[in-house]
């Protein structure tokens, strides 16, 4: 615990903000597809959500590194929340049908901006050998605000899915505007934010777009920043069809029932806060980075296996909780230790200059490989909700080849991987 204690600045106002996503969106998450499903959604309809929802961040993620640049990374992170949060919270709330979906997506989409802007707030003024210790308590703090998801099931158990996921929207809509005020009140612009900042004063935002050209050619020049383009490519396609249909899955082809829902991401959060402190940091501690990678992809693809081979069931037995708790196992730490390393891949690959418009095109690129896994995963699930996972599999066969094939090491690749036990 010594990491997370010895944290100053934004990285500790942004580290300690962290569980308070679990005490908002994240109890809503799991039941998600099954209130869209709920009020007359089909499997189509949800994935193509979930693909319209990634178009509208490639969209804003293109402005993402501009904006940032512009306003700095802490005024840009409070408002672009406000923005990409508070107004979607409340239009989840009273959503009836397919269209308000829809308008709530397109809204939620300016998270592009917050993502990028926040990512440099948290590790901007952090010395580089403890950005992936960062990355990896960022992990940590997001995994134990899981611990809160029995208030959902307590709601849907009581007052039934559809009323009780209006009020835990309305609930995501108070606790992040309270969180959005304690990050802004508790941090500071960053030294490269403020160089940025005055840099850019004065410059029209079309200009600064203009520019991305050079930014894109020191990209491409990047065989490092390329690899882990790739990989996190990888792992937000698969991100995206679990957090869409693996709650889904358990509950229309396995018989878990709705309210037991939130206890799968909260145990899965459980599992990987003790791998962080157990078996990750045996496996990060040396460095190279390669094989805790590949391992990390390996397993990963094993959980998603497995899911597809549990048997199809009217209730869930004793048998299927056996096997959906191996999937956790798997997925926690597969999905843990692959967050970790891709994040600090990126970061210790980019150019630290030119990082907020280097990462945000970045991530532009990758929500825009990602973008049509959601679509895909939804006709694939209209068909058989196995499908999707079957797809996840194939997609984390090719991120553990690549890895073990394409390996680019970083320029500090003698730094030792986050040593999870000083945490």
């Amino acid at each position: 615990m010594s990491g997370l204690l010895s944290l100053r600045g934004n990285g500790r106002a942004c580290v300690y903000t962290e569980p308070m996503w679990g005490l908002s969106v994240a109890l809503v998450l799991p039941y998600t597809a099954v209130y869209m499903l709920a009020l007359g959604l089909n499997d189509q309809q949800i994935g193509l959500l979930a693909t319209v929802s990634i178009l509208t961040q490639v969209a804003f993620g293109l402005l993402s590194g501009a904006i940032t640049d512009k306003l700095g990374r802490r005024l840009t992170t409070a408002v672009i929340d406000i923005v990409a949060w508070l107004i979607p919270c409340l239009m989840w709330a009273v959503a009836r049908d397919f269209w308000m979906f829809l308008l709530a997506s397109l809204v939620n989409g300016a998270i592009a901006v917050a993502q990028n802007s926040w990512d440099c707030l948290l590790i901007e003024d952090v010395e580089r050998p403890l950005v992936p210790k960062v990355y990896a308590l960022v992990r940590v703090a997001g995994d134990f605000s899981a611990l809160f998801a029995p208030i959902a099931a307590v709601l849907v158990a009581r007052l039934g899915l559809v009323p009780a996921v209006r009020i835990l929207y309305l609930n995501a809509f108070v606790i992040m505007a309270a969180k959005i005020i304690l990050l802004y009140l508790y941090t500071t612009e960053t030294a490269v934010g403020r160089t940025r900042m005055q840099q850019t004063k004065g410059v029209s935002i079309w200009r600064l777009l203009a520019d991305f050209r050079g930014v894109a050619g020191l990209l491409v020049r990047s065989r490092g920043t390329m690899f882990a383009l790739a990989l996190t490519a990888i792992l937000g396609a698969v991100t995206l069809v679990n957090g869409t249909f693996w709650q889904l899955v358990i509950n229309q082809r396995l018989g878990v029932p709705d309210a037991l829902l939130p206890f799968f991401p909260m145990a899965r959060s459980v599992l990987s806060v003790t791998l962080f402190f157990t078996v990750i940091p045996r496996l990060t501690h040396a460095v190279d980075l390669k094989r805790p990678t590949v391992w990390g992809f390996v397993v990963y693809l094993s959980g998603q296996l497995l899911l597809v081979l549990i048997p199809t069931a009217t209730t869930a037995d004793a048998r299927t909780y056996g096997m959906l708790a191996l999937c956790l196992v798997l997925d926690a730490f597969g999905s843990g230790i692959l967050f970790m390393l891709t994040g600090a891949l990126v970061a210790l690959h980019v150019d630290v200059a030119e990082r907020s418009r280097v990462m945000a095109l970045q991530r532009t690129l990758v929500l825009l490989l990602t973008a049509p896994f959601g679509w895909i995963s939804g006709w694939l699930s209209g068909v058989d909700r196995t499908w999707p996972f079957l797809l996840t599999t194939g997609l984390l066969a090719l991120g553990a080849l690549i890895t073990a094939r394409l390996w680019i090491p970083t320029h500090t690749e003698q730094v030792p991987a986050a040593d999870a036990s000083a945490l």
